[in-house]
């Protein structure tokens, strides 16, 4: 009597193995999506659809972060400068791009005061202009980020000093996202 169900158990198991291995080779290339390839009835995603899933998901967490448990910080209107001068002196020292500060002081619902935002052309540009950031304004603030984000992908970081946020963007990622149009009410200064 024991040597049936090893036989049934056996067939189950070449039966599981063949139906994995008919999905594994019945792969197509969809015509619209050119290198995309279905597996079954999955999808495989392209390097940029990964990278832009990235981001959002990044993006999202980002702003539940600053929305839910930010804590308050008082300073007075000449220490903001100074941080801002350093947050933009950080990034112009390493040739950033576009440098925009973005005053939301008027807005009732924000986040933050001061948006700065710039770009770069590579990932290795963005993780240098966000290291320089920090080092800039540790030196002549003696400030340390509250929170840094993005430096994994090096696509978008963001470096929050509570009331000043500062975002390194990748330059498809800056037009991706369109900070500057999300908060359009706001104070905008172009840095030359």
């Amino acid at each position: 009597m024991a040597k049936k169900p090893l036989k049934k158990a056996k067939a189950t198991k070449t039966a599981k193995s063949k139906t994995v291995t008919s999905k594994k080779t019945s792969g197509k290339i969809s015509a619209a999506g050119g290198n995309k390839k279905t597996i079954g009835a999955k999808k495989v995603i392209t390097e940029k659809e990964r990278a832009l899933r990235e981001a959002n998901a990044i993006a999202n967490s980002e702003k539940k972060k600053l929305s839910n448990k930010r804590p308050k910080k008082t300073s007075t209107p000449k220490q903001t400068t100074s941080l801002l001068d350093a947050i933009v002196d950080g990034m112009q020292e390493k040739k950033a791009k576009n440098i925009m500060i973005l005053d939301l002081t008027e807005i009732e619902n924000r986040v933050t005061d001061y948006f700065v935002i710039s770009d770069a052309d590579s990932n290795v540009h963005v993780n240098s202009i966000a290291d320089s950031v920090e080092e800039v304004v540790e030196k002549t603030t003696k400030e340390r980020a509250y929170h840094t984000e993005g430096r994994q992908n090096g696509e978008w970081i963001l470096i929050d000093y509570i009331n000043v946020v500062a975002h390194v963007f990748l330059l498809e990622m800056r037009e991706h996202y369109n900070v500057e149009g999300l908060w359009g009410d706001a104070k905008i200064t172009l840095v030359n």
